[in-house]
């Protein structure tokens, strides 16, 4: 069954580079970032961990409260080794034990499998099939957010990962939703569900945004607080 949005995600329990985590355990009440790559010792997939890295080192993940976890169908012993040439690259602290997120090992695909992430393109030497460059965001409530798949040919942009969290966050608890390219603190859209009286209470100052068809369902409004 493929997972939607809005489906709890399931637990899982399983080996990673800091030892066996269970997911909900691991998240607690946070919310959560499972991405998957395709193999270690991979130029693409360096430089994609690093990145997460240093945004986890500097706080980035923290300050929005999330979790963040890899995962491939390598073992831990892969990982531990590969994860030296992401700090390396990254110009990270070079100590395995320093490495700030867990990478799970997957070698019998059985989380790559239930989670939909396997790439039928790409394959190891032995002809199995690899991860895919998946993303999935986890609510606190352990329901799937947001989920992306990208092919092993194009690496993903973090910085768009953590501007959909401070959407997704915003918008779980505001009558707003953010238009196209929005960032943290730009301008947002009133909720076509609000009222005109309640969102002249609870947005007031907004402004409509006329159009050929008079409707006056482009509502703008300050980012609430």
């Amino acid at each position: 069954m493929p997972l939607n949005l809005g489906d709890p995600f399931p637990n899982f329990t399983v080996d990673s580079t800091q030892g066996t985590i269970s997911l909900y355990t691991y998240l607690d009440k946070s919310w959560g970032v499972l991405f998957s790559h395709p193999a270690d010792y991979t130029p693409v997939c360096t430089t994609e961990l690093g990145v997460v890295a240093k945004l986890v080192t500097d706080g980035d993940f923290e300050k929005r409260d999330v979790k963040v976890l890899a995962l491939s169908c390598d073992p831990v012993a892969s990982h531990q080794g590969w994860i030296k040439d992401i700090q390396h690259y990254g110009k990270l602290p070079e100590e395995p034990s320093s490495f700030p997120y867990p990478i799970i090992a997957d070698p019998k695909r059985e989380l790559a499998v239930q989670l939909g992430m396997v790439d039928p393109v790409e394959k190891d030497k032995a002809g199995l099939p690899l991860t895919c460059r998946a993303v999935f965001i986890i609510g606190p409530d352990k329901k799937l957010k947001l989920s992306l798949l990208y092919p092993a040919s194009t690496g993903r942009n973090f910085d768009e990962v953590l501007r959909v969290i401070d959407s997704l966050q915003l918008t779980a608890n505001k009558k707003v939703a953010t238009p196209a390219n929005w960032k943290d603190g730009g301008e947002c859209m009133i909720l076509p569900t609000v009222s005109k009286a309640d969102a002249s209470t609870m947005f007031p100052g907004y402004r409509v945004e006329q159009v050929p068809s008079g409707k006056e369902y482009l509502r703008i409004t300050s980012q609430p607080k």
